[in-house]
């Protein structure tokens, strides 16, 4: 029952504080399997989904006092489906891994947002672990290569001096906790999305995979802001 009256709360246009205060509350109470049971259903997913602008179609991120709201929504998502066998099917119908694609395009080219991008980039690694459909329509239907690639290319801050070949700069400072963490959540998605790709036909497929081999050749280059989490991220 509260967690049914903090998505009622949540349904309604409240303030960002509350908002917040609201999804923190719900994120703990998410780790409970039996708690998720009566509340998993298309409604509740869409409230959140509303919360984290995944159904703001087109529409910039613009708004900075909106932001952890969109944080918090997503590691909301987070838990619901790790936890959820009913929240994973229902977010294949809701068509979810699409919805992320198109935010983390959003995403680019933006400030104060490297939290959203990460725990985006975390609920496409769940669901693309969690339900082999939504990993095959990563891979088929939504360029997850390429997106996924995009977005680990712009974590690791890759510069190119030849088309698959990455500037190697030996004096660069390591790079953030949030870029590392980032850079670690598109590395794991993208091992779902490719783990069925031993055999490459196209050309276009060829050249996706050759540039993101030369992604993971400076990957493995690069440090992270501490030897544990470069361990992590190599």
């Amino acid at each position: 029952k509260l967690c049914e009256g903090i998505l009622n709360i949540l349904e309604k246009d409240t303030k960002t504080s509350c908002q917040v205060a609201c999804l923190e509350a719900l994120r703990i109470l998410s780790r409970d399997k039996k708690v998720l049971v009566p509340v998993t259903t298309k409604r509740n997913m869409q409230i959140l989904m509303r919360l984290a602008k995944l159904d703001a179609g087109e529409d910039p991120l613009e708004r900075a006092s909106e932001f952890p709201v969109i944080v918090e929504a997503l590691k909301c998502l987070c838990n619901i489906i790790f936890n959820s066998a009913v929240a994973q099917k229902l977010s294949l119908e809701l068509n979810l891994a699409a919805m992320l694609c198109n935010l983390l395009e959003k995403c680019k080219d933006q400030q104060f947002v490297d939290d959203i991008k990460c725990f985006d980039l975390r609920l496409l690694f769940l669901l693309s672990l969690l339900h082999t459909d939504i990993r095959s329509q990563l891979r088929q239907e939504l360029q997850g290569v390429q997106v996924l690639t995009q977005a680990l290319e712009s974590s690791l801050s890759v510069r190119w001096i030849e088309e698959y070949k990455a500037a190697e700069d030996c004096d660069r400072p390591p790079l953030s906790l949030q870029e590392t963490d980032c850079a670690i959540e598109a590395l794991k998605a993208l091992f779902n999305v490719t783990l069925d790709s031993w055999n490459v036909h196209s050309k276009n497929e060829s050249h996706q995979f050759r540039y993101m081999a030369a992604i993971l050749r400076h990957c493995l280059l690069t440090s992270g802001p501490t030897e544990d989490k470069t361990e992590e991220l190599h």
